[in-house]
């Protein structure tokens, strides 16, 4: 639990820090693949290339090809259609995602989480109630395959690790993370990258470089090894924590002028999806008691 905690406080500035220097100004494709390359280089030293099974190597390359590959090429394009508190809160839909997977791989089903993901719905067209326009579905539609693929890779890399019971240390292995990641990153910014968007400045290099080996490589694998060491329930409410966090540092710092009283009523609604989820759902409420 204590280092779900860590790296939420250390996630908090990522995604003000995405929408307010990089996004429309930096290529999202390039942007990703930095932050794949520098995950890798701070574990390849560590990769073990022998020793390990076929089968864990398969499973952690898969869940980096999904949660952090597929999920940060979505997440950023979706920040060119939606703000950054928009982007925050939509993220709400990740532990009804992770509840649900986990729930199907022990074959399992909740209709719980599916009345919590409607109620979220409401709150997030609240949000927006002046109209969905189209760039707005758009940025929802990315942002949700973000959220499922997030959800998917820390459910998946949690069972690959309880199944390959093992030795070594987490970090001797979590190369294979990255390399999947790259997989997923480098053909699309070859199809689809803009050479003309690189960063320009040394704010954004920089802003890149922390993405890359603090938020990416040290954050996403103390996450990972949180997720093992904790129930789906509270993997679940702890992909939540990060919402408030990183509100209060975009609305404080960066947002201002945000239309605070329409953000309060849809994220209420979306909060009360949540307390749904968590008061109703059986492995949620047993996360909440312990």
């Amino acid at each position: 639990m204590g280092l779900l905690v860590f790296v939420t406080v250390l996630w908090a500035f990522s995604f003000s820090l995405i929408g307010e220097f990089l996004a429309g100004q930096v290529d999202s494709d390039f942007a990703v693949l930095s932050r794949v390359l520098l995950g890798a280089l701070v574990f390849l030293p560590f990769t073990r290339w022998r020793g390990v099974a076929s089968g864990q190597k398969l499973g952690i390359l898969v869940t980096g090809m999904l949660q952090f590959g597929i999920t940060y090429l979505c997440l950023y394009r979706s920040f060119s259609y939606l703000t950054v508190p928009e982007v925050l809160l939509f993220t709400i839909f990740t532990p009804l995602y992770v509840t649900l997977l986990d729930d199907a791989l022990f074959r399992r089903f909740s209709p719980v989480a599916l009345l919590a993901a409607a109620i979220a719905t409401v709150g997030a067209g609240i949000i927006r109630y002046d109209g969905l326009s189209e760039d707005f579905i758009t940025g929802f539609l990315l942002l949700q395959v973000a959220n499922f693929t997030f959800a998917a890779g820390q459910v998946g890399y949690k069972h690959v690790m309880q199944h390959y019971q093992s030795d070594l240390p987490g970090y001797r292995t979590f190369g294979y993370f990255f390399f999947g990641a790259l997989i997923i990153a480098l053909p699309s910014f070859l199809i689809f990258g803009n050479a003309e968007k690189l960063p320009t400045t040394p704010v954004q290099w920089g802003i890149l470089a922390w993405l890359g080996l603090a938020a990416s490589g040290l954050g996403l694998f103390l996450w990972n090894r949180g997720a093992c060491v904790v129930d789906a329930g509270t993997l679940a409410i702890m992909n939540n924590a990060l919402v408030p966090a990183g509100l209060i540092v975009n609305l404080l710092i960066w947002n201002r002028d945000a239309d605070l009283l329409r953000l309060a009523v849809g994220g209420g609604v979306i909060a009360f999806s949540l307390w749904v989820n968590a008061r109703f759902h059986p492995r949620a409420r047993l996360a909440v008691s312990t």
